[in-house]
């Protein structure tokens, strides 16, 4: 049995999902420690309760939005906050690896775990869906998305280096590029137990999920619709005819995707691929200024099982006109492809059964 320490970051569920996908793959077998702030420590903490799987509070990075908005500024401002505090939180992570001796570490976009990895000289493998923007040839973007995409891949660098190899985990595919080839493996969306075992039906409803923010375009569009609409991220109130309104529960949320028709969803990565797996077509809506969200979307058009469209000037047309290709997006979707989970567990145990070894020389020194 093998002792692991697994970082995530802590922004929305993605993160903690991803992780939670792996961590049931590998807790029969294995030792798992998990360092998981904000949203994924409110997520996995009930989870794991009084189970072998350790999850411990730890402080992360984090996305600021103002009036519907991510704000960049505010965002880079208070991740310079964030690295004035790394210093005491590398010298504390490295006392917990000196006592845990882990067998290896595994990081999902959390810069911190990995640094005081490096320093005690435990091999850790990167496993998030970040990277792309780092290890994709992304040339086929539009051109401002494209720059967007470089300005965003340069920060996805600065986060840590120096990992025995990068897992990339994305319901889309794009070539890797030059430099990382040999050392990077591609995977699909990892997938949750559940979402593995739902019972796929059409029940003639649609899912929504937003994280934060909606418009009142959206709910003009969702009423003339003619279905009813199952909303998750809002908070729980009263019927709006056909729009029913949900506390965030995990378990329910997944019932009604997995028995509508279709997800209407901000373009998160992971909420995609757990809706492609369960082949539902999906209508996303980047976020306003999210630029990783645009870029999931646009490869969501391309692969042809879905469309986008922006939230504020939603149209009543836009929804009709994703609705009336349901079959259309259907038909050009295998679910099969959708399931990262034996590529990424492969790559996690041939880390744990390989010999330990050097630290690569990384592209930019480390921090």
């Amino acid at each position: 049995m093998a002792k692991i320490v697994y970082s995530m970051a802590g922004e929305g569920r993605g993160h903690a999902t991803r992780v939670r996908a792996m961590v049931e793959e590998l807790s029969a077998d294995h030792r798992l420690i998990l360092y998981a702030p904000g949203d994924a420590h409110d997520l996995l903490e009930p989870a794991y309760r009084d189970t072998e799987v350790e999850v411990r509070p730890h402080s992360c990075l984090r996305f600021h939005y103002v009036e519907n908005r991510l704000d960049p500024s505010r965002t880079v401002w208070e991740s310079a906050n964030y690295l004035r505090r790394v210093p005491g939180l590398l010298r504390r992570l490295r006392r917990d690896l000196e006592r845990d001796k882990p067998d290896l570490v595994i990081s999902d976009f959390e810069p911190a775990l990995p640094r005081a990895a490096r320093r005690v000289g435990i091999p850790f493998l990167s496993l998030d869906h970040q990277h792309f923007l780092l290890v994709n040839d992304l040339s086929g973007l539009p051109t401002a998305l494209r720059a967007r995409a470089w300005l965003w891949g340069q920060a996805v660098r600065l986060y840590f280096s120096g990992q025995v190899e990068t897992v990339v985990s994305s319901f889309f595919t794009a070539p890797i590029r030059a430099p990382w080839r040999g050392r990077t493996t591609p995977v699909a969306t990892l997938l949750r137990p559940e979402v593995l075992r739902a019972e796929r039906r059409r029940d003639g409803h649609l899912a929504l999920y937003l994280r934060k923010f909606s418009s009142p375009a959206l709910f003009a569009a969702l009423k003339a619709c003619g279905r009813t609409v199952h909303i998750y991220g809002l908070g729980e109130k009263a019927d709006d005819g056909p729009l029913r309104f949900h506390a965030i529960d995990q378990a329910r949320f997944l019932e009604h995707l997995a028995t509508g028709d279709a997800l209407i969803s901000t373009a998160g990565n992971q909420v995609v691929g757990e809706a492609l797996y369960l082949g539902k077509p999906v209508l996303a809506m980047p976020e306003t200024d999210n630029h990783e969200q645009y870029i999931n979307a646009h490869f969501l058009r391309q692969l042809g099982v879905g469309d986008w469209v922006e939230l504020a000037g939603i149209k009543p047309s836009d929804l009709t006109g994703f609705l009336g290709r349901l079959d259309e997006f259907r038909g050009r979707s295998d679910p099969t492809v959708f399931n990262g989970n034996p590529a990424a567990l492969a790559v996690v145990r041939r880390h744990l059964t390989a010999p330990v070894r050097p630290v690569p020389v990384p592209l930019l020194a480390a921090p």
